[in-house]
């Protein structure tokens, strides 16, 4: 089959960029064909190796929006995405490909997927949901409700607890996120630990995600190891880059046990970047973090990583794999308490560690992905 994607992601990041590699690489394994369709400025970071072809209309990007200039960006976005739409089911009737791949999409793709010509589609057209909110919930239900008569719209959620997302809805179906694996750099399936303990702290900085109190928690920690954390945060708004450098002159004179990396990593700097450490930290709390998929978690899961993990993120993980240590961010205690545990229980753990690693990983394996959509199109 020719699979096309509609990507029109405006500022990607690392993990937006692997998810494609996924869809490409993957796809292409089980001998299929795969090409980009894309807004008409959009620029990829990464080349994967498929035909690119551009549609009218530029992508829109809320960074640094407000207000009234929000809502007028939120409506061309909307404008275009229905452009899209339509053009693509001109396209499918020259049968130019066999099935569509919306690789990101959220209840509001359906809503205004009802006005276009796209809804009367003779291929499949595939919507993958990255999680779900309960309103994010009650929102796709409702519009899937809609179009649950046209049984070539797909909706596929990618969640990892399924049963809290019960339906009869037809056109809906539930799969497993893949674990991001490295693609460039040798893929070792193995606990590294070397003399000091290396812990990383990686991924999109925003305030949100309250590094200040982590770091808070880090100094006090009284280790029995020799540890060193790295910091690595891709800002995407004034806002943020502020802080985030605000917090590296804090710590000017730490180098011993800490490091900043300012600046986005991508393709083998990123999976060198995550190889380098020995487990990686994902001290932040945000309600939608328990239900949205984490893709820094599936990172953990590829490339072998422990995880110290507010207990929030994605819980049905770490109750079916114990791959590290889960702290209650409502308690200033319990971090520094997990902190001290993991690091000083590493060397006793890490066998058990990278047994239920190899365990996720075989549930998590990416080619899945591929074989869950290409069984979407049968």
């Amino acid at each position: 089959m020719k699979f096309a994607i509609l990507e029109s992601v405006v500022t990607p990041g690392g993990h937006e960029i692997d998810y494609d590699r996924i869809l490409v690489e993957e796809l292409t394994a089980l001998g299929h064909s795969v090409e980009f369709y894309v807004p008409e400025d959009h620029e990829f970071k990464w080349n994967y190796g498929v035909p690119v072809h551009h549609l009218p209309g530029k992508g829109v990007s809320y960074a640094g929006a407000r207000g009234l200039k929000k809502l007028c960006l939120a409506a061309k976005r909307e404008y275009n995405r229905r452009r899209w739409c339509n053009k693509m089911y001109e396209y499918s009737l020259e049968k130019r490909f066999d099935a569509i791949i919306f690789p990101s999409a959220t209840y509001r793709y359906l809503r205004g997927l009802q006005s276009t010509k796209l809804l009367k589609t003779s291929i499949p057209v595939i919507y993958i949901i990255h999680g779900l909110t309960p309103k994010e919930t009650t929102n796709l239900f409702e519009q899937a409700k809609k179009i649950s008569n046209k049984p070539n719209i797909k909706i596929a959620v990618q969640t990892f607890a399924p049963e809290a997302l019960k339906t009869n809805l037809s056109n809906l179906s539930y799969f497993p996120p893949p674990a991001y694996i490295p693609r460039d750099i040798e893929n070792q399936q193995c606990i590294t630990y070397n003399e000091t303990l290396k812990l990383g702290f990686f991924g999109q900085y925003r305030k949100e995600k309250n590094l200040d109190a982590f770091l808070d928690a880090y100094f006090s920690c009284k280790f029995e190891h020799p540890v060193k954390l790295i910091v690595q945060g891709a800002t995407q708004t004034p806002a943020d880059a502020e802080d985030f450098v605000r917090i590296i002159n804090k710590y000017v004179g730490h180098a011993e046990k800490i490091e900043f990396i300012h600046k986005p990593l991508i393709g083998k700097e990123w999976q060198e970047g995550i190889s380098s450490i020995d487990a990686i930290v994902m001290p932040y709390s945000n309600p939608r973090y328990r239900y949205h998929t984490s893709a820094m978690l599936s990172t953990a899961i590829g490339f072998y990583k422990p995880i110290i993990i507010e207990e929030n993120i994605n819980p049905e993980v770490l109750e079916k794999f114990k791959i590290g240590i889960t702290f209650d961010h409502s308690d200033t205690s319990s971090l520094k308490k997990a902190l001290e545990q993991f690091v000083n229980t590493f060397a006793k753990q890490k066998n058990s560690y990278e047994q239920e690693l190899h365990r996720a990983n075989e549930m998590f394996r990416p080619q899945g992905l591929a074989k869950n959509i290409v069984g979407l199109t049968l």
